[in-house]
């Protein structure tokens, strides 16, 4: 049996008892099924993006292309520019002159680009930074913080490496706890198994949608804990007439077990009560 026919076997009863049994069922399966149905759901859009990756490397390749034609369309104009000043100078002088007009384009432009990067440096707000560090290290440590430990300070070779060959661990580590995940939980379905399984999920999903609905009515609650109540006040007063009758039971027999004492016990309290009347009437 699969897990989709798992989850689509609900039992359910009509009883009191059993509509609580099949509320707290239906919550059981729900909270099963949602993370099934959601991780299902992002495979099943990691696959999409897979098939849209193979269409943009298509589109990727038409761009590239177009990029390409378009710089031979640059060339091909300076050479054009470079035949026509050949008309007027040596076909080399004409062609050393549009290098060289290029050259000082590509030399200003990247000196301009280069000192308003320049100024753009620290790219990240150095002294805010450095502020909202220094504000959680008060908060931390109060005033055993020690602002010098917010100014880096220069790793030697060794501590690079070190770092470097934690990276590398901490990495590799990732990796095999990945590897083993995914061992652990079988081989990856396809698309077509991905999308039966999330439908037939979807359905299950409705129909304890539904039941938790119907179980969730709160006059089915009150009825139920009406019988509920009922029921446990007539099991009390069972047990009370039960407790009752025992002891009436057990006060006969310890009568019948010390009749001839009870009776002395009264005809002794008869005698005195004679003889008290007869002292008090001389």
């Amino acid at each position: 049996m699969t897990d989709v026919q798992k989850d689509v076997h609900i039992t359910a009863d009509e009883s009191p008892k059993a509509q609580e049994s099949s509320l707290i069922e239906a919550l059981k399966t729900a909270s099963r099924l949602v993370p099934r149905q959601i991780n299902d759901e992002i495979a099943l859009a990691k696959l999409e993006l897979e098939h849209k990756k193979a269409r943009v490397g298509g589109v990727a390749i038409a761009a590239g292309l177009a990029l390409a034609f378009t710089a031979l369309l640059v060339i091909a104009l300076v050479v054009a520019a470079i035949a026509g000043l050949a008309t007027l100078m040596p076909l080399w002088l004409s062609a050393l002159l549009v290098s060289a007009a290029f050259l000082l384009i590509i030399g200003f432009s990247g000196l301009i680009g280069y000192r308003k990067f320049k100024t753009l440096l620290p790219l990240l707000p150095e002294q805010a930074w450095r502020g909202i560090r220094h504000d959680l290290g008060i908060a931390k440590e109060g005033r055993d913080f020690d602002p010098a430990t917010l100014d880096p300070q220069p790793l030697t070779k060794e501590e690079k490496k070190a770092l470097k060959a934690e990276a590398e661990e901490a990495a590799a580590k990732a990796k095999a706890e990945r590897a083993a995940k995914e061992a652990e939980h079988g081989p990856k379905a396809n698309e077509n198994e991905l999308i039966e399984r999330t439908t037939a999920r979807r359905a299950h999903l409705m129909t304890v949608r539904e039941e938790l609905v119907d179980q969730a009515d709160v006059k089915k609650q009150a009825n139920y804990l009406i019988d509920n109540a009922k029921g446990r006040a007539k099991d009390v007063m069972n047990l009370a007439a039960a407790g009752a009758s025992e002891q009436a039971g057990h006060v006969v027999e310890t009568v019948k077990e010390r009749w001839k004492p009870l009776a002395v016990l009264a005809v002794s309290a008869g005698a005195c009560a004679l003889l008290l009347r007869k002292l008090l009437k001389k």
